[in-house]
């Protein structure tokens, strides 16, 4: 399998390159040359396979001759060493829990995988390089990828948070790790945190000192195993028979994308669902046709906090830059603080369901959805423990959820921190 770059001016690379790298020379996202549909079999089978099993399948085709298979399988189990499992909430209508991996957040899959591939490539170097993954966060990334390459050889892990902005405990689990593992606090929003990542990759100067190489969605490897959970829930739901839709709480735009890439591979999704907050940039590109990025706005789901998503980009690719063809298959609505904290209430008192901000907004997408299309059954993507937003869940709600293990061990760590305002702070840092 080979990748190329969507900016169409860097030479193509094998998957082993384009994790490495992270982003093209050309500072494209890489994408995959080839989307090749599995087998027939694959599905008629699909409820005898393990999730392992689904996942090798899914996978395989996107990593090639770049890692055996045996080897590939134990990243897998190793990656893949918890439950996804769905809660019926309605009628036709479930959450998928993708929060119950090590901390507690749907990019725990994505960042276990590739810090697993990371250090394949360096124990099987002859002379393995340092690299440097450099990472920005807007809540839960920063703490998958902290947690998924603690103590990896020859990597260093520089994250990015906007101070201020992210929770508690989401800051308690991106400052406490040590070891490999550095954050830094920018005064300023996601988008400032972004950008600098951005710009390091430019840097020509920095380059020549620093391997660098990214563990946002950007980055294959973080991106193309979010597929697995479309399969897990198709393995449980394909006994219903009613055309199936998912409704993803989207920031940056990389979970929804690996859907999509799922339904490219055969997987019998009728239709996406995308479910942001005051960050509407999706809808209203939708809505209008104008694609217009706008500085980020702080809300009470502050992962999805994101102006300008750079995997929009592999979207656009994957349906030709064609927005008509788009509008078909994906659906996008906007909800305030306010509605979300009103479907969290509900949740709760009618339900019984204890919902994060962001699971409430795909729950409010998938409930406009439906209210339209009452044939088909959807899915809920539930992205992270609802203990991470103690803070911002109603009062009532939130103390009766109870803190996990993980959580309590944290929580009397000491913050290890640095702030910086400027991206010539930044590379300072990264040079010394």
């Amino acid at each position: 399998m080979e990748y190329f770059s969507l900016h169409k001016n860097a030479p193509n690379v094998s998957f082993k390159e384009a994790v490495i790298r992270g982003l093209a020379p050309d500072k494209g996202l890489y994408f995959p040359s080839e989307i090749k549909p599995l087998s027939k079999h694959f599905f008629e089978d699909i409820g005898e396979m393990t999730e392992v099993e689904i996942a090798l399948e899914v996978i395989k085709p996107f990593v090639g001759d770049d890692i055996p298979e045996a080897d590939l399988k134990n990243i897998l189990v190793d990656t893949l060493n918890f439950k996804f499992p769905l809660t019926e909430i309605d009628q036709n209508l479930y959450a998928l829990e993708l929060y119950h991996g090590p901390t507690l957040a749907f990019k725990d899959v994505g960042a276990r995988f590739m810090a697993r591939c990371l250090g394949y490539f360096n124990q099987q170097n002859q002379n393995p390089q340092d690299v440097t993954v450099l990472v920005a966060t807007s809540g839960d990334t920063g703490g998958a990828v902290a947690s998924g390459f603690f103590k990896v050889p020859g990597v260093e892990v520089v994250i990015l948070f906007p101070k201020g902005k992210v929770s508690d405990i989401q800051e308690k689990q991106l400052t406490t790790f040590g070891e490999n593992i550095t954050a830094i606090e920018v005064e300023g929003t996601f988008d400032d945190c972004q950008e600098m990542v951005k710009t390091a990759f430019l840097d020509e100067e920095l380059l020549v000192h620093k391997k660098l190489t990214s563990a946002n969605s950007i980055n294959v490897a973080r991106w193309l195993p979010q597929m697995f959970y479309y399969f897990f829930a198709y393995k449980q739901l394909k006994s219903k028979g009613f055309p199936l839709v998912f409704s993803v709480p989207s920031g940056n735009f990389g979970n929804i994308c690996a859907g999509m890439m799922a339904q490219k591979l055969g997987l019998p999704i009728h239709h996406f669902i995308s479910g942001t907050n005051a960050n509407e940039v999706v809808p209203r590109y939708l809505d209008s046709g104008i694609y217009d990025p706008k500085p980020s706005i702080a809300t009470i789901s502050n992962a999805m906090d994101v102006g300008s998503p750079s995997n929009f980009i592999r979207i656009q690719e994957i349906y030709n830059n064609d927005i008509s063809t788009l509008r078909k298959n994906l659906s996008a609505y906007g909800y305030s603080d306010a509605e979300t904290e009103k479907a969290l209430i509900y949740l709760y008192a009618e339900k019984g369901y204890i919902a994060d901000p962001h699971g409430a907004i795909g729950y409010l997408a998938a409930r406009k959805y439906l209210d339209e299309n009452p044939e088909n059954l959807a899915v809920f993507l539930e992205t992270a423990h609802p203990v991470k937003f103690k803070d911002v869940i109603p009062a009532d709600i939130s103390e009766k959820i109870i803190i996990p293990q993980s959580i309590q061990a944290i929580l009397h760590k000491k913050k290890e921190a640095e702030t910086i305002s400027t991206y010539s702070q930044l590379k300072s840092k990264l040079l010394n």
